[in-house]
């Protein structure tokens, strides 16, 4: 009998030992990881992606970013790869409740700045050499600084819909509910300070959409498609071992845009000085 129980001792010391062995022979997969950065120095583009001062009559200040959503993300092997013809990576949810088909604000994916947006296995990408990324923003929240009529300096938080459409029912913006419960062209913007709320839609086509790839690979208008070229090619290989991390780096230099009615260069809506552009400024991805 004591034979017996020692047999079955080592029996299961056996088999724990094997299943610990099991389990440190396990690897996890290597994965790509897209991570958001808003970078306030970086430089100031225009839509053919060449370098642009703010327009005259107008202002400008580098918003606070405080998160961001994209709807769709691509690498192009070359500047003359067509949008939808490269290696499409993400694609965000979409819907037709409002009508036409609209980005789905309620389902979107949204990251901080220097976090992570999404992940996907590397098995699940194509290999390849890609030299662009194009990025299609849907989304931005910030803070804003302005002059209240009060003479007094104010911070708010405003909310940016750069998307092609975009179905909004409701949001929270800086604790207070914004209800719209329809779709939204491109330049839709909500705005909070102080529990105050106001909405407002900026000019057709006055959303910058910086593409240095404007004359070999357009993309359509009223889309907020950025285009953005590695330092280095980006490659693929499949056979890696570790994760690949991209950091999509957006610029913000002076990407809030407003008409002046004051040349004081302070937004002062009170005053009807109007938003005009809330693009971003280009884009710059980095493999780390």
């Amino acid at each position: 009998m004591k034979y017996l129980k020692l047999l079955l001792l080592s029996c299961v010391i056996v088999l724990i030992s094997c299943s610990d062995d099991d389990a440190s022979n396990t690897t996890s997969e290597p994965n790509l990881i897209i991570k958001l950065k808003f970078d306030p120095t970086q430089g100031r583009l225009g839509n053919s992606g060449q370098p642009v001062s703010v327009a005259a009559g107008n202002a400008a200040q580098s918003p606070n970013v405080n998160r961001m959503s994209a709807n769709y993300i691509e690498f192009a092997p070359n500047a003359f790869t067509l949008l939808g013809e490269g290696e499409i990576i993400f694609e965000g949810a979409e819907t037709n409740v409002g009508g036409g088909n609209a980005i789905d604000f309620q389902n979107a994916t949204f990251a901080g700045n220097n976090e992570t947006f999404f992940t996907i296995p590397l098995s699940q990408v194509n290999d390849g050499s890609f030299d662009w990324v194009r990025v299609s923003l849907a989304y931005q929240e910030g803070n804003i600084d302005f002059l209240a009529d009060d003479g007094n300096d104010y911070t708010g938080t405003l909310a940016s819909f750069v998307g092609y459409n975009t179905y909004i029912s409701t949001f929270d913006l800086n604790g207070s509910d914004i209800v719209v419960n329809a779709n939204k062209l491109q330049g839709f913007w909500a705005f909070e300070t102080l529990g105050f709320t106001a909405q407002g839609q900026a000019p057709e086509g006055a959303t910058t959409v910086p593409n240095p790839l404007f004359d070999s690979s357009p993309i359509p208008q009223g889309s907020c498609v950025v285009t953005g070229q590695f330092e280095n090619s980006l490659e693929i290989t499949g056979d890696e071992t570790e994760d690949v991390v991209v950091t999509l780096s957006f610029s913000t230099n002076n990407s809030f845009e407003w008409t002046e009615v004051n040349a004081d260069g302070k937004y002062e809506p009170s005053a009807g000085e109007q938003v005009v552009d809330m693009g971003l400024r280009g884009l710059i991805p980095i493999v780390d």
